[in-house]
């Protein structure tokens, strides 16, 4: 005896399994515009874009002659880091 299934249980198993994919600890909390670190993870990344940063700062500022040219030159790398912070901020903050 053959038991039919609903319609939708193709639905309903890929649901559960996005549910079972969810992650239990946020990494970070939204604070406003900004992301704050919620766990390790997300220190972690934090300080990690921070340190690129400042790295990237020093090198940069060491070859210009100007505050221009220390501008023009951590631009792109500053804002392609954060931007990168703030993708894998926004997808991995908890629900609120």
């Amino acid at each position: 005896m053959a038991v039919d299934l609903p319609v939708n249980t193709r639905k309903d198993k890929h649901q559960m399994n996005i549910e079972r994919n969810v992650m239990k600890t946020p990494w970070f909390k939204r604070f406003g515009w900004l992301y704050l670190p919620a766990s390790v993870s997300g220190a972690i990344i934090a300080l990690a874009t921070v340190a690129f940063c400042v790295q990237v700062f020093v090198v940069v500022d060491h070859k210009s002659h100007s505050a221009s040219d220390t501008l023009y030159g951590v631009l792109p790398f500053f804002a392609c880091a954060f931007l990168l912070f703030d993708w894998i901020a926004a997808r991995t903050s908890g629900k609120e």
